[in-house]
Formats: structure tokens, C-alpha cells, sequence
């Protein structure tokens, strides 16, 4: 489904434009170069956006001096206090994120909408299944319906002030609650919409379950911003979503892996040799599709459609390219020439 346009600083979202990639700091906004640097190293990543938790005045005033020295939109994390809100815009950020159903006022969140709308500004309403207003839970229950009806009321107060740069997210912990609240919304309202399994859990388990959830809807057609949420560091987050996004072919940028699983055949440590390659690779923003594969049998014959890759054997292994072999080189020499190849094809495509 094509949603309205909406911008958020210098980025459009929505209306078939190209889905976005968030993460989230993980430090304490007050502290200003810690920050900084984390926000730097996210960006390095590929985060197109990075939201910052504003918890406290102390925090809400270190804003200014953080969107004065990066480039990226800033969103500001907003509960409870609609005053940390306002604080948030003066200091110049691009976007908020709100969460209506724990600021509660309506003429608060009227306030701040209409403070938005002055300073142009993108603004998230946020709806969590677990913190569903108790008059939601009493009407709807707990589940997607009652999230879209939150999203839809609180949505309505805020255009009552003529504010129209809005876009909405709908999370639970639970995939299917949050893929059928998503459906559900998309049938009643043209907003972007920000895609996120919320407390997804550590790593490994947050990156398979939000992989399912943002997949069934990036797939659909649905979404046009995405976080990745994981017990873990945000740069993890921008990994996965990106990973999620050249999975579905939705986005491309630099290369995009494929390794065999190991058996007996495999002659090689090719966990190791796959994590030297991808660190010798981490720099390019070429999208090159990059096979590390463990044997003859899941080389060039299995791969064939990568740009690049290796086939290992037990102390020698063969570089290929678009499934031709370029010849046998020495394990300990394949990755080192594989990037070569790999920073030769990226520097062809400037």
C-alpha cells in the first residue's frame, strides 16, 4: 500500500520512497561526546535515523549541542512529560516520537503538536501494546484492535490542530499481535508507518523474531521505516535491519553475504574465514553479493550467481567470480584476495 509522504528533515518517508533504517542510542543523552560518538559509529553503519531517549531536562537540553554537531535526523524519545517535548523541539531536532496514552492530556499533546507544526518537524505517535490506555484495554482488550483504535484517537487529536506531518507505529513484544495491527491499520489510514518488534529479546532470538515480523510486512508491501530492537548495541540493530531490507530485496547497499552450512566435506574453518571477510569488506557501500563457501560442491555450482566468492579446500581453495573460476590460491591468502577483487569491482562501479 502506497502511504502519504511526510518529511523528516532532508528524508522522505512514505509514498513508495526507499524504506528507512533507525536504531537507537543506548547512552545517556546528557552525556554529550559519549553520545556523539555512538551516534557516529550507528551512522557508519547505515542508520538513516537515530532516535535518543529524553528521560529528563538535563537530557532534553544536551539536544541542542547534538543536533548542532551531526548531519543524521535526530528523533527525540518522549514519555510522560509533554514539557521534555517542547524543550526537544526548541533545541532543533527533526522529529519526536510520542507516546499519547502516557502523556494523557489532551490539551498537552495539542500543545506540542501545534509547537511541531510551527517548527516543521516530523512527529511518531507510538503506540505499545503495554501501555494501552485502560479505557482501550476496557472497550478492545489487549490486542491489535485495541492499538489501531489508540493510534486512530490520538492521531485524530493531534490533526485537530491542523498538524499533518505525522507517521504511526504499532509495536508488541508478540509477532503476530504487531503484524495484524499493522494489517489492520493500513485498511483505515494512509500514514507511514514505522515497522519494530519491541523487546524483541538479545540477539539472537531478537534478530530471528523481528526478522519474521518485519519480513511477513516489508513483504506485503507494508512499512516504510524499520528498527531492529535487541538487548544489545544499536550498530547489531542497523546490521539486521539492513540484512532484513537486501534479503527482501528492498534496499542494497554494500555486500550482501551467503555461506554453506558446515558438514564433513568442509576441509577449512570457514566460520573464521567468513568473519575475516566480512571485516575485510565492512567499508564497502557497493552492493556485491559475496560467497564464502565451504567446499567444491558449494562453490561456484551453488553460488554461481554471486559477484564473488571462494570455494575452500583443505589448504588451498578457489576464487570465482559471477561462477567462473579465477584459479588456486592459498587458504590463508583467499580472503585478503577476495577483498582485493571485491574494492576493484566497487571502485569500477564510482
Amino acid at each position: 500500500m502506497t502511504t502519504r509522504t511526510v518529511k523528516l528533515g532532508q528524508l522522505t518517508i512514505g509514498g513508495g520512497a526507499p524504506v528507512i533504517v533507525q536504531t537507537m542510542t543506548n547512552t545517556k543523552t546528557h552525556e554529550i561526546e559519549k553520545t556523539l560518538a555512538q551516534i557516529r559509529l550507528v551512522v557508519g553503519r547505515g542508520a538513516e535515523v537515530v532516535r535518543l531517549a529524553v528521560p529528563d531536562k538535563p537530557a532534553a537540553l544536551a539536544l541542542k549541542e547534538i543536533t548542532a554537531r551531526v548531519e543524521v535526523p535526530l528523533v527525540a524519545d518522549i514519555h510522560f512529560d509533554y514539557r521534555l517535548a517542547l524543550l526537544a523541539i526548541e533545541a532543533g531536532v527533526a522529529g519526536l516520537r510520542l507516546n499519547p496514552g502516557n502523556i494523557g492530556d489532551a490539551k498537552k499533546i495539542r500543545q506540542v503538536a501545534e509547537a511541531a507544526g510551527k517548527a516543521d518537524i516530523c512527529v511518531r505517535v507510538g503506540v505499545n501494546a503495554g501501555s494501552l490506555s485502560q479505557e482501550m484495554v476496557d472497550k478492545y482488550g489487549h490486542g491489535a484492535e485495541a492499538m489501531v483504535q489508540s493510534a486512530l484517537k490520538e492521531i485524530a487529536l493531534i490533526e485537530e490542530t491542523g498538524f499533518t506531518n505525522l507517521k504511526v507505529s504499532l509495536k508488541a513484544s508478540d509477532v503476530s499481535q504487531t503484524v495484524e495491527a499493522v494489517r489492520l491499520f493500513s485498511l483505515r489510514s494512509d500514514l507511514p508507518q514505522h515497522l519494530g518488534i519491541t523487546e524483541a529479546g538479545d540477539i539472537k532470538s531478537g534478530s530471528v523474531r523481528s526478522a519474521v515480523g518485519l519480513g511477513i510486512l516489508l513483504h506485503e508491501g507494508l512499512g516504510d521505516t524499520i528498527r531492529v530492537s535487541l538487548t544489545g548495541a544499536p550498530e547489531e540493530e542497523v546490521d539486521c535491519a539492513w540484512e532484513i531490507l537486501r534479503s527482501l530485496g528492498l534496499r542494497q547497499k554494500g555486500p550482501r553475504f551467503i555461506s554453506c552450512p558446515t558438514c564433513g566435506r568442509c576441509q577449512i574453518d570457514l566460520p573464521a574465514l567468513l568473519a575475516q571477510v566480512k571485516s575485510l569488506l565492512s567499508h564497502l557501500k557497493t552492493p556485491l553479493t559475496v560467497a564464502v563457501m565451504g567446499c567444491a560442491v558449494n562453490g561456484p555450482g551453488e553460488a554461481k550467481r554471486a559477484d564473488l566468492g571462494i570455494a575452500g579446500g583443505k589448504a588451498r581453495g578457489r576464487l570465482f567470480v559471477k561462477g567462473q573460476s579465477l584459479g588456486s590460491y592459498p587458504t590463508s591468502e583467499l580472503a585478503q584476495k577476495l577483498a582485493d577483487l571485491a574494492r576493484e569491482m566497487a571502485d569500477l562501479d564510482k
